[in-house]
């Protein structure tokens, strides 16, 4: 007898949705057919949509950044996440620069994790790395981070690393099956801005688009001369996407992967200029309206949607004139999928699912609806039409909210468990697992 059946739904697999019902038994997936089985708890999706569990890819739980410290802990942050169908997620431990600091954060941040209701994974990070880039990827591997996070700005504060250390993790990625995740903005014109008073206003002119654009075509150039394995995450502008299309569309998918979040497709620069202007500081910045219709012309470039969730409170945000003294980030893990939805339709369901899975090495345990992979399922609703609203997180505001979208997720189950059932969390504080990725190769 099978544990759970979820039936006459619309499954999703392949690219097609099939009328069929989803049987699982000790958390995995074990049978798909239209037939009817003996099961102890039977579902019923009748009209509804049974897609894959969402995988977000970049979120920042916990995350300390200066003086602050983003409000959506582990518990908080999957709860919001689980109520918009992610039934895994990626989050990061704190920069090091060494293997040895690497082993340490690696497991304060996976004692932090463990209050999660979904599953969950890490990116390793570094800062200004000393230690060898061969001996960083081996640490980061045999820990199960197959992805190393850097950033090419930051230098001021010691967290960029250089040209040279990157063509060599970048060599190195493919043959030994690890990821080079890079925050990518020219540092250069970056610290043009740096030491100046730059209220919110002028957020997207002291960060503009060529320092994202210069970056991403130099980084692209280097990951496709060294066959590498090269994840941008957050790309902001339709100009950068355009170009990378442009000059390197036959190796995107291949040694290229890029991904962008749902607040550069639905803002754009001229919330800086509202009185509340700071709630939406985000690096890199909000583009201006043009560049955000480009975003979406070339939206099917895009491989993954990720979030960048890192919320704070309201006081957090609006206290301060200048963007040094304000925290950068916004919530958004709840509504992601929805938001992408409303625009895009069934276009955004393998950038949530499958594509992630496959770019960060979780493909086949996550990512699709196939016997033997983890019931991670979402039953969704595409026809609904709503206001974006409440959420589940800890921020006492939304950015979201206010927005008409259509779509919503109903369900979300994690290995076979029902984390929010109807619209109603029944999760378990601490059922989410790490997932281990030791090798991940494109």
């Amino acid at each position: 007898m099978f544990d759970l059946a979820i039936v006459r739904g619309k499954v999703y697999r392949v690219g097609d949705l099939v009328n069929m019902n989803v049987y699982i038994k000790d958390g995995k997936i074990a049978a798909l057919t239209s037939e009817i089985l003996e099961a102890k708890e039977v579902y019923s999706a009748d009209g509804l949509w049974v897609l894959p569990g969402f995988i977000d890819p970049h979120v920042h739980f916990k995350l300390r950044v200066g003086d602050w410290v983003s409000v959506d802990d582990f518990y908080s942050g999957s709860v919001s996440a689980a109520f918009g169908g992610i039934t895994t997620f990626i989050d990061f431990i704190d920069p090091v620069k060494s293997k040895d600091e690497m082993e340490k954060a690696f497991r304060r941040r996976l004692n932090e994790a463990s209050s999660s209701v979904v599953d969950y994974a890490f990116h390793a990070t570094i800062a200004s790395p000393v230690d060898p880039p061969e001996e960083i990827a081996w640490k980061a591997k045999d820990l199960g981070m197959g992805s190393i996070k850097l950033f090419t700005t930051y230098s001021s504060t010691q967290r960029r690393t250089y040209d040279g250390y990157i063509y060599e993790l970048l060599t190195l990625s493919s043959d030994m099956g690890f990821v080079v995740v890079v925050h990518a903005e020219n540092d250069e014109i970056i610290k043009l801005h740096e030491g100046r008073n730059t209220p919110p206003r002028d957020h997207s002119k002291a960060r503009p688009t060529i320092a994202e654009l210069s970056e991403v075509m130099k980084l692209a150039s280097m990951a496709k001369y060294t066959d590498g394995q090269l994840y941008i995450v957050h790309v902001s502008s339709g100009l950068t996407l355009r170009e990378v299309v442009g000059k390197f569309f036959d190796v995107m998918g291949r040694n290229i992967v890029l991904e962008s979040c749902p607040h550069y497709f639905w803002f754009d620069e001229s919330m800086f200029s509202r009185d509340d202007g700071a709630l939406f500081l985000m690096t890199p910045p909000l583009r201006g309206r043009e560049e955000v219709e480009l975003l979406r012309e070339y939206f099917n470039a895009l491989i993954t949607i990720g979030t960048d969730h890192c919320s704070f409170m309201r006081s957090d945000k609006l206290e301060g004139s200048y963007t040094h003294e304000i925290p950068q980030g916004i919530g958004g893990v709840e509504f992601s999928f929805s938001l992408m939805f409303t625009l895009f339709g069934e276009a955004v369901i393998d950038k949530f699912t499958e594509n992630v899975a496959k770019a960060y090495g979780l493909y086949p345990k996550k990512g699709t609806i196939e016997i033997g992979s983890d019931a991670d399922i979402v039953v969704f609703d595409p026809q609904l039409e709503w206001e974006i609203g409440e959420h589940h997180g800890a921020a006492d505001w939304n950015p979201y909210e206010g927005l008409r979208v259509r779509g919503k997720v109903l369900t979300t189950i994690s290995r076979g468990k029902f984390v929010v059932k109807n619209g109603v969390f029944v999760g378990e504080k601490g059922w989410g697992n790490f997932i281990e990725r030791k090798e991940v190769l494109w």
